[in-house]
Formats: C-alpha cells, structure tokens, sequence
C-alpha cells in the first residue's frame, strides 16, 4: 500500500462520524453550487435532531442540496449563513432562520481572509488520483484560495461521479483531516423551455453581438435562448462565470471556437459547472476548459482585456433611473449580488464590449383584497421607482443596456430624461401610458 493510500485509510470516516465530531463554535465553508457536501450535510441534520452536535456555522454559495444548515428542525442547532442563495437558504432565510453575507462574488474571497474563525473546509470532491491529489471538481471559486488564507481544518467527501477539472485547485491528503466515500448521481439543471418572449429577446441580443465577441451568459430561459441565437456567429469565446449547456451548444456546433481570446486562448474559462450530465461529461479531464478561481475569473480587469466582451444577465425589476434590482422582492430574500456588477463593469471597458439585463417586460403577483382573498395581479418589471426595499445590484451610474421582447433600451451615456424614454418604450404597452404620467409627476421627462 502507497504511503498516500495509507493516508487516506486512515483518515477514512461515515458521514455520521465526521458529523458528529463537530464541536461547539465550528464555523465551515462548503463553497459554490455543487461543491456542498450532500451526506455529511445530511448526517449533520441527524446528528442535529440526536441532540450529538449543536452551536455549528456554514456558509455556503448557492446552496443545491436539501441539508442540516437550511433545515428549520435544525435552526437552532446549525445556522446557515448564504453568501448566494438557492431554494433551501431562501426559504429558511425568509422565516428568519438563517443569515446573508452582503457580498459581489468576486469579493468572496477577500471576505472569507477577513473572518479567520471560518476555518473548517467541508468540500465534495473527485476521488484520489495515485499521487495522493483530489481535485476540486466542477467548482473553481473559492476552495483553493480559503485554504491558504483560512483553513486549519479540511474534511473531504469524495463522490466517485465528480468530474475531474484539469484546471481546477487540487488538494492533496496530507492537507486533509477526514475523509468520506459516496457515489450519488450529481443534480442535474432541469431542461429549460424556451418561451417566444426569451425567443425573442434572444435574437435580439444576438443581432447585436459579432464574430469573434467572448460570451458571459448567465442560468435560464433568456441565456439559453441567446446561446441558442449565436449557433451561427464564428470564432465566439467563453469567459464566464457560470458554464452551462447551452455554452457546450456553442462548442460543438462550432461557433465558439476561443481562438480569437488575447488570454487563455483556445480555452473555456469559467469559475463553477451547473447543467445536464452532459455538460459533466464534457468537463471531466477536458484539457480545453479551465475552471478558475473568481478572483480572477470576475475580476473586470481580466474580462476588460476580452474585446467586443458580451455579458448577458437578469433581473427582478428596474426604475426609470437605471437602478437594477436582482437579489430581492422588495425586502423579501431572493438570492444575491452575485458576479452582475463586474460583467456590467469588465464590459463596459472591453473594446466594443456590451452587457445586457434582460428580463421578460411584466411578471406576475399575487395580492390581497380587503376581503382577505387573493388574486392574481400583472404588473410591469420597469417601474417608476423600484418596490420599496428592493436591493440595488447594479446602479445607475453602471448599468449599459436593458432588453425586453420589446427591444433594447441604451442607458449608458443617456441623460436621465433620455433613459425614461428609452425604458418607456420598451415597457408592456400596457403600462407605457402609466409610467409616462409618473415620469412627469416626478420631473424626470423634459
């Protein structure tokens, strides 16, 4: 037996064993997306209702799997703390049973060195290669540089059907503390349906974008419906933060080729994977895709250097000032800031670069009568101002071009009078008439 394969037998633990030598004041980190740890998460919430552990902190970036730390049984027991929140940490949020870290993702790391008491690493990784190395997977962001900034304590669970990323960090197990063995079948990206409004708005942005351009797009309808836009454009690039289908579309159809890039050219950079099996597959020991740090990967110096740089994203709603809101429902919880700002920003100094929020012009909500009932209510995304409470991801000073099925309005470099009517114009005509007679209330047409 190698000295490394003994390593690891030693270190070899049940998820319920490493659960439950959690002690008291353990603050962990999990990483993005599909990095958390899905069985220890698990064993903790049964070690948590046992009574065997309590007094424990996680902080995690999108969280995916159903865990201890976004379980209400368990609130007052494990605490999780979302830096970007999926389903699990939205709804335990919203019921007060959980915590957010005001971040961009760009800045997670810088954030994580300035809490040193988050110091256990709780990772899912490949398994171990002869050399005693696992690597990180289909997550890049945060994992290598937390263990050189804070890591005292690193436990591994290793899931025989985590891609191996050439690129990606790799940990060795002389670093490690405890490790676990799985072998579940990694959550896939349900199918998207593109409806004519995400069509449309698609093709939009598609005929606007050049041969040769390098794509940031973000997770939905409306990217995917713009990957799906660009199947005949050449030479397209890929410096994203997110790799997604729609991205291994573009490459095997040919028209992301990477061969124009000034950096990593011929290579698909992004910081985390999330999608079907497929898109798995495709990454695993791929030379040709390079999952790296955010640091680097979000950092607008680095997109800037990409020429005719297009990042595609979303939002909940806008006003007439140009004020993007994408992490919340008035003061209700959504998700985060995530990487928007720093695409709008890379962007923007890119040479011929453009970035877009995009989003279909009305969304629906539910209200209450007087009566106590509730129905059904339509309402514009483009709003006067923004619903009370709303958080601001992108603000108006940054923000460059919005899109709706009704066409794109250019806000970057427009006076204020100029960006109402810009985003009047591309409003549901239903409620073009409406936010006109505010603008004028609020003195912003001339």
């Amino acid at each position: 037996m190698s000295d490394n394969r003994k390593l690891y037998e030693e270190k070899l633990r049940t998820p319920l064993e490493i659960a439950e030598s959690l002690k008291p004041g353990t603050n962990m980190f999990t990483d993005s997306g599909l990095s958390q740890p899905k069985e220890i998460g698990m064993a903790m919430k049964e070690a948590a209702l046992a009574g065997k552990i309590s007094g424990i902190t996680v902080h995690t970036i999108l969280d995916i799997y159903p865990s201890a730390w976004y379980d209400e049984e368990c609130a007052d027991r494990i605490r999780g703390v979302s830096w970007f929140s999926g389903g699990n940490a939205r709804r335990v949020i919203r019921k007060g049973l959980g915590d957010i870290m005001p971040c961009r993702y760009v800045q997670m790391g810088e954030l994580l060195a300035m809490n040193p008491e988050i110091d256990t690493l709780c990772i899912s990784v490949t398994p171990m290669d002869e050399e005693g190395y696992f690597s990180t997977g289909l997550t890049s962001a945060l994992s290598g540089g937390f263990i050189e900034t804070n890591a005292k304590r690193i436990i591994l669970e290793v899931n025989k059907r985590m891609p191996w990323s050439i690129a990606g960090p790799k940990i060795h197990i002389s670093q490690v503390d405890m490790v676990t063995e799985c072998d579940y079948e990694l959550p896939v990206q349900g199918e998207t349906e593109i409806d004519e409004t995400s069509r449309v708005i698609g093709e939009l942005i598609a005929a606007e974008t050049p041969n040769g351009a390098t794509l940031q797009l973000g997770i939905g309808a409306i990217p995917e419906s713009v990957g799906l836009a660009l199947k005949n454009h050449k030479d397209l690039g890929i410096h994203t933060e997110l790799f997604t289908d729609s991205m291994v579309e573009l490459i095997e159809c040919g028209a992301v080729t990477n061969a124009l890039k000034p950096i990593h050219c011929g290579k698909t950079v992004a910081t985390f994977a999330f999608g079907s099996k497929r898109l798995y597959d495709y990454i695993d020991n791929n030379p040709d895709v390079e999952l790296l740090p955010v640091n680097y990967v979000n950092n607008p110096d680095v997109i800037c250097q990409h020429p005719n740089f297009l990042s595609v994203n979303g939002a909940v709603e806008i006003d007439l000032y140009g004020q993007v809101c994408a992490e919340s429902v008035g003061t209700t919880h959504v998700s985060g800031s995530g990487g928007q700002l720093e695409y709008v920003l890379g962007a923007s100094r890119s040479e011929g670069g453009k970035s877009y929020i995009a989003f279909p012009s009305t969304t629906e909500i539910k209200v209450k009568n007087e009566d106590g009932s509730s129905e059904t209510k339509v309402v514009s995304r483009i709003r006067p101002i923004l619903t009370p409470g709303a958080l601001i991801t992108t603000g108006k000073a940054e923000v460059d071009h919005i899109v709706t099925e009704y066409g794109i309005a250019r806000l970057r470099g427009r006076t204020l009078s100029q960006r109402t009517r810009e985003l009047i114009r591309i409003a549901h005509p239903d409620f073009r008439e409406e936010l006109t007679r505010e603008a004028k209330k609020m003195n912003i047409i001339i």
